[in-house]
């Protein structure tokens, strides 16, 4: 039926309202919001007819580079640093385990070739970043196992996509050499990591330099930096979304002017781009559709569930220092959202014989995997007594406010049990000349500091210092160790 702009654009409106409202009525059920999304997408059917795969792609794409740099920005390193090795693991040799096991499923439950079997346990072989994200995010689950979930969720999502494609390539043209798409892998890593690095450099230098208007258009900035650093990495035969989580880890675990208004934005923008991909992709599936592979999708996202991700994990990890009820997690934390979906329309594009039930299957997977996992994470976390109980941070907090365009700012600092200013007064504190703190917090409550106060852990005090004078103060106020690692304020 034909739809007139007036009533798209009020669709609209009531898709992002009901949008974010989904996120509360999700958050106390314990599911993933991208569930309701995909329903309302679903629903949506009934209103207006969407099938233009092409442009769900180019969205889904823009979302993703969104929602990476989103989760990248508020991923600290001190945690990542230590479960690198693990993550990275997880992100390739998981992920082909994971693919190979599903696809020998596929082949015998949807009467799949070889290729095409392979072809389908590609696209739902990595976990999904806007999944993790949003599960993981606000729960309290343990530490370690939380900076490894959310690092495998942002980095695996290359090796996915260098499956699928090399896979597509594969069946269209059967004589593609293998041994050239496994060196084409290596060269997009590689590329990958390198540009992620020299933009997230180049893009704190600049957002810490110039001069704008106002401070709005910093996160513009970023987000411009972001979906430029994609664009430049991909075009140069490099993965475009590990450049850009890479980028993001780079730029969040920096010294950032304007870090405050930059990261909600980011937040804000994800989430609308969560919403209006999921929404989107929802659009593309019928509900008849899926009836027709019903069985088979529940028999192989139970297979993906409980043999293929379990078999993976435990293989990949098994000279890792983890232990059963740990390993157990991460195989049930490996939730599938978006990133298997866009993967989907890569075979209907390539014009693929069997593209529309692949799409078909892997959208049924996803939404049995977010249903049943992303509702069930919480409790097994509790049952596996996986919950972490201790809130205190191991990290100070830093924001940087930018007084226009003077050369002095004022630094946010949480104060933590190892920073050396803790339990000192601040007429013992040896401060920069012309650096002032003038304001201390505590419990919610503004404090007027005064020569005898007493800097406490959890204090969150307010520095007026020179740019010149900034890492002097740091290391006064935190320490030299922990102002190596500053991390992102909250």
């Amino acid at each position: 039926m034909d739809i007139g702009i007036g009533t798209l654009i009020f669709l609209f409106s009531i898709m992002l309202i009901l949008g974010v409202l989904a996120t509360k009525f999700s958050s106390r059920l314990g599911l993933p919001a991208l569930i309701l999304f995909l329903l309302a997408g679903m629903l949506l059917n009934n209103v207006m007819y969407f099938d233009n795969v092409e442009l769900a792609q180019l969205i889904g794409i823009m979302a993703l580079i969104i929602i990476l740099f989103d989760g990248g920005t508020q991923t600290k390193w001190t945690s990542i640093r230590p479960i690198i090795g693990p993550a990275g693991v997880l992100a390739t040799i998981g992920v082909l385990l994971t693919t190979v096991i599903t696809g020998l499923a596929a082949i015998y439950i949807l009467d799949f070739s070889l290729l095409e079997g392979m072809l389908f346990g590609a696209i739902v072989g990595s976990t999904d970043a806007a999944a993790v994200f949003s599960v993981l995010g606000n729960k309290n689950f343990n530490k370690r196992l939380t900076s490894t979930l959310e690092a495998e969720s942002g980095s695996n999502d290359p090796m996915a996509v260098f499956l699928t494609v090399a896979l597509i390539e594969l069946i269209q043209f059967p004589e593609s050499s293998v041994w050239m798409a496994v060196g084409s892998f290596f060269l997009q890593m590689g590329l990958g990591l390198l540009f992620g690095l020299i933009l997230g450099k180049a893009t704190v230098m600049i957002i810490n330099h110039i001069k704008l208007d106002t401070s709005g258009l910093y996160p513009v900035f970023a987000m411009g930096a972001a979906v430029f650093t994609y664009a430049i990495t991909d075009s140069l035969g490099g993965s475009g979304l590990l450049a850009v989580y890479v980028m993001a880890v780079f730029v969040g675990n920096s010294d950032l002017t304007y870090r405050f208004t930059i990261l909600r934005f980011n937040e804000g923008f994800a989430w609308m781009m969560q919403i209006v991909m999921f929404t989107l992709l929802g659009l593309l599936v019928f509900p008849n559709q899926l009836l027709h592979v019903f069985w088979q999708g529940i028999a192989l996202a139970l297979i993906l569930m409980f043999v293929a991700r379990p078999i993976a994990i435990f293989i990949s990890m098994m000279f890792m220092k983890y232990n059963l009820n740990e390993k157990l997690f991460i195989s049930w934390a490996g939730l599938k959202g978006a990133v298997p979906i866009v993967l989907g329309t890569y075979p209907i594009i390539a014009g693929l014989e069997n593209s529309q039930l692949i799409f078909n299957a892997v959208f049924f997977v996803v939404l049995f995997s977010a249903l049943v996992q992303g509702g069930t994470l919480t409790w097994l976390a509790e049952k596996l007594n996986l919950v972490n109980h201790d809130d205190d941070d191991t990290a100070p907090s830093i924001e940087l406010i930018n007084l226009g365009t003077t050369e002095s700012e004022i630094m946010k600092i949480t104060i933590v049990k190892g920073s050396p200013a803790n339990g000192v007064s601040l007429n013992h504190l040896d401060l920069p000349r012309d650096t002032l703190i003038i304001g201390i917090t505590r419990n919610n409550k503004l404090h007027t500091p005064t020569g005898e106060s007493v800097i406490q852990k959890g204090d969150t005090v307010y520095v007026l210092s020179d740019k010149e004078n900034r890492p002097k103060a740091k290391e006064i106020l935190i320490g030299t160790e922990l102002s190596e690692n500053t991390q992102q304020s909250e």
